[in-house]
């Protein structure tokens, strides 16, 4: 080992007065030794980390309708929970909110134009935003609620345009007319989809003849994969990411089909004749997230839909149908599972609908129960949070395969037009949209 001249005695020893600081020297060189270690360690766990950073969403984490949030009340005050704010006068729309970085985000209609809209945790309005070509045929209230991650967040809008916006000023990011782009078409009532984030990709379902879904890069907006086709129009379905056998797999339903798609390559794995379960008039009108639980998939819709249970593969490449119910076929409201229970409410023409359980494992329905009128269902804290649409009823419910079980119940007051927003609960707070209108009620047993 050769050192520095100054640490050597004329006969060539080692001075003793510098060897101090030769060890000093030695124990610096390990500690930067370990510190670049450490540092080596920690990037793929950084890589890891900006991979799962929270997603605020459709219904939820899971996008199932049920929110993590304990600590509830069990019961509410005769006239409801109480009011802490009301948003009036907000462009009229019937997505659901997102709450990140303390910041409330919904979509609304304004002047033919989809617009975003961001509100403080308190309700006050921070800004306004047209992104994307509104629907223009009739009900053309924007639908999709935007999704959130870190700073960035993700909308449609009725036409299928595609955007990425900055989370604290609103300003388009990019933004792609995805439903052009890739030779897409429509329903009667244009895109209802509110996007799904997997890994650096935003996932839109534009159907048609050249592809049925896309992934889009989420930094940039350009074109990462595309699904075969299935030659079938969209839904108005918002997909669901799941994981089967270690694959992630992307579930949706369009007009005709329920598919599963390879999140990483875009490639179907599977197809299943959902169409041939419709009504006697051949209405596919498919609106609601399908449901997942330990490799069984439920999907139900309205208008006399049948409702299916499939079974999905260990490989998750093919699916068998398990059972088939007649009796919930949702509109527009959703489904949560609860134990072995599935609860929704059916579809008996659009001004009316009985609430719905029905066991999980084997389809039996254990109640049919009418309560005002059908609505959305979400779940939190072991409880069913129904708010129907006609009237605006809100009830806080006990999930039992017994009957509709009501415990607390109070109308909405504010805002205009069917009560088609999807309640939800974050931070001890229910937020309820009403058309024009957006209100905060304190739900927390905390106080």
């Amino acid at each position: 080992m050769k050192y520095p001249d100054n640490f050597l005695t004329p006969t060539g020893m080692i001075n003793p007065e510098k060897f101090g600081n030769i060890r000093a020297l030695v124990a610096i060189f390990n500690l930067m030794k370990k510190h670049i270690l450490l540092l080596v360690a920690f990037i793929p766990l950084l890589s890891v980390a900006q991979e799962n950073a929270a997603i605020e969403q459709w219904r939820g984490p899971d996008r199932n309708g049920v929110y993590p949030d304990t600590n509830l009340l069990t019961h509410w005050p005769e006239k409801g929970p109480e009011l802490l704010w009301v948003l009036k006068d907000i462009p009229a729309g019937h997505s659901s909110a997102t709450i990140a970085n303390n910041t409330i985000f919904l979509t609304g209609l304004s002047d033919s134009v989809d617009v975003l809209i961001a509100a403080d945790i308190n309700g006050k309005l921070k800004w306004q935003i047209p992104y994307g070509r509104a629907w223009h045929a009739d009900f053309p209230e924007s639908r999709c609620t935007p999704t959130i991650e870190e700073n960035r967040g993700y909308a449609t809008s009725g036409m299928g345009d595609v955007v990425c916006f900055n989370t604290e000023n609103g300003q388009i990011i990019w933004k792609v007319e995805a439903s052009e782009k890739f030779g897409g078409t429509f329903g009667e009532w244009g895109i209802a989809e509110s996007p799904l984030l997997y890994k650096n990709t935003v996932i839109f379902t534009p159907g048609g003849e050249r592809t049925t879904m896309v992934a889009l890069d989420k930094m940039t907006g350009e074109t990462v994969w595309m699904s075969e086709p299935l030659n079938d129009n969209p839904g108005y379905v918002s997909p669901l990411l799941i994981n089967r056998g270690g694959k992630d797999v992307i579930i949706s339903v369009i007009e005709k089909h329920a598919f599963g798609v390879n999140a990483e390559t875009g490639h179907i794995l599977w197809d299943f004749d959902y169409g041939s379960y419709s009504n006697s008039e051949g209405w596919n009108i498919n609106i609601n997230t399908p449901l997942y639980d330990n490799g069984e998939i439920f999907i139900t819709n309205g208008y006399d839909h049948k409702s299916v249970m499939l079974k999905l593969a260990e490989d998750a490449k093919s699916v068998a149908l398990k059972w088939v119910d007649s009796t919930l076929d949702v509109h527009t409201g959703g489904v949560v599972k609860m134990g072995n229970y599935i609860y929704g409410a059916n579809w008996m023409g659009n001004g009316m609908g009985h609430w719905v359980c029905l066991e999980w494992s084997t389809g039996r329905v254990m109640y049919d129960q009418k309560w005002f009128n059908k609505g959305s269902i979400v779940a939190a804290d072991g409880m069913l949070y129904c708010l129907e649409e006609k009237s605006g009823n809100l009830a806080l419910v006990e999930p039992t395969p017994d009957y509709f079980k009501v415990v607390s119940s109070f109308k909405v007051p504010y805002g205009s037009g069917p009560y088609w927003s999807h309640p939800l609960i974050k931070d001890g707070v229910l937020y309820v949209r009403h058309g024009d209108a957006l209100m905060a009620y304190q739900v927390s047993a905390k106080q």
